[in-house]
C-alpha cells in the first residue's frame, strides 16, 4: 500500500486533518453541510447534545446526537473550491489510516447531505420553498481535475444543455452527477425535484448585472427553458455539482437540500429567508432521524 506523503495530507499539531481541523473519532457517518459558518449553530442548537466543536477558518464542525443519531454538521464556506477541500477532506478522515498515512482496506460510505440557499430558475417554484436536486450540473471547473464518471442519461443531459445554453466554448465544459437515490428517495413530499446548476460566481455567472456586462446575457432565459425529458433545471446555487460529483467519485452518498429564497424568472426574494433555512433545517434533521 502506497504511503500518502506530508505534503499530500497535511495534519495539524494535534494529528487532526488540516483544514477541518478534525479527528477521525470527532466525525459521524451523517454529515449536514451547510455555507455559513454562523449556520452550523443554528443546525445543532435542534441536537440532543454536542459532544465536539472544531473550527479552523471558515471551517466550523459541531458533532453531536439527536434522537439516538450522531450527526456531524460542518461549514464549507462558498464555493466548489471549499467543496474540493470539505469533500476530499471528510472522505480521509474515514477512510485513510493517519498513523500509517496508507488506505485502508474496508472502505466507509457516508451520507452528506447540504442545506442551503439557492435562486429558483422556474416560475412554478416559489420563494420560500424547498429543492431536492436530482443531478448537479457544474459549470465551474472542479471535476476536470478528477477522472469522471458518467452514466448514459448523464452524458444525455450533458450534452443537451451544451447545445441548449452554448455554454463551454469560452468556459469549462459543464459536468454532471446525480444525487444518491438512497436519499433522494426520502425527500420527496414537500420538496420540487430538478437539476441544480452551480455557478463559479454569484454575480455575473448567475446571470446578475450591476457595472460589468454579460458574456452570456440570456443565460437565465436558456437555464429557465431548458428541458430533457422530464428533467429540468429548477435552481441553482454553488455547491451542489461539486458535492454530488466528488461523493460519487469517493463512493459517498450525497444530497443537495435548497431553501428557494430568491425567483429569478418573477425576480422576487424572500421577505424571511431564515424562517425558511430553519424549517429546512428542522425537515431534514426529521427525515435523517427517522432513517435506519
Amino acid at each position: 500500500m502506497n504511503r500518502i506523503a506530508e505534503s499530500e495530507l497535511i495534519l495539524n499539531s494535534r494529528g487532526a486533518v488540516y483544514h477541518l481541523n478534525l479527528l477521525p473519532e470527532e466525525l459521524a457517518p451523517t454529515i449536514i453541510t451547510v455555507g455559513d459558518p454562523d449556520r452550523v449553530a443554528e443546525v445543532s442548537k435542534h441536537f440532543d447534545s454536542v459532544e465536539v466543536k472544531q473550527q479552523h477558518r471558515e471551517f466550523v464542525t459541531h458533532t453531536g446526537t439527536v434522537g439516538g443519531k450522531r450527526i456531524s454538521v460542518v461549514s464549507t464556506g462558498i464555493g466548489t473550491d471549499n467543496i474540493d477541500i470539505v469533500l476530499n477532506e471528510l472522505d480521509a478522515l474515514v477512510n485513510i489510516d493517519f498513523y500509517q498515512r496508507t488506505v485502508k482496506p474496508q472502505l466507509t460510505r457516508l451520507q452528506i447531505i447540504r442545506i442551503g440557499t439557492s435562486g429558483s430558475l422556474q416560475e412554478s417554484i416559489p420563494v420560500d420553498s424547498f429543492v431536492a436536486s436530482t443531478h448537479g450540473l457544474g459549470i465551474d471547473n472542479l471535476l476536470h481535475f478528477y477522472k469522471p464518471e458518467n452514466n448514459d442519461e448523464e452524458h444525455a443531459i450533458i450534452h443537451a444543455f451544451v447545445d441548449h445554453t452554448m455554454l463551454g466554448k469560452d468556459i469549462a465544459a459543464p459536468y454532471i452527477s446525480s444525487a444518491a437515490p438512497s436519499l433522494l428517495k426520502h425527500f420527496v413530499t414537500g420538496f420540487h425535484h430538478g437539476i441544480t446548476v452551480t455557478c463559479p460566481g454569484f454575480y455575473g455567472p448567475q446571470g446578475r448585472v450591476l457595472r460589468l456586462g454579460l458574456q452570456y446575457p440570456d443565460l437565465i432565459n436558456h437555464l429557465t427553458t431548458y428541458r430533457y425529458g422530464n428533467h429540468i433545471i429548477s435552481n441553482f446555487e454553488m455547491e451542489t455539482a461539486g458535492i454530488y460529483g466528488l461523493g460519487k467519485l469517493l463512493n459517498h452518498y450525497c444530497l443537495s437540500l435548497s431553501a428557494i429564497v430568491a425567483n429569478r424568472v418573477r425576480q422576487e426574494f424572500s421577505k424571511d429567508g431564515a424562517k425558511a433555512v430553519e424549517t429546512l433545517i428542522v425537515k431534514t434533521i426529521e427525515i435523517l432521524c427517522s432513517l435506519k
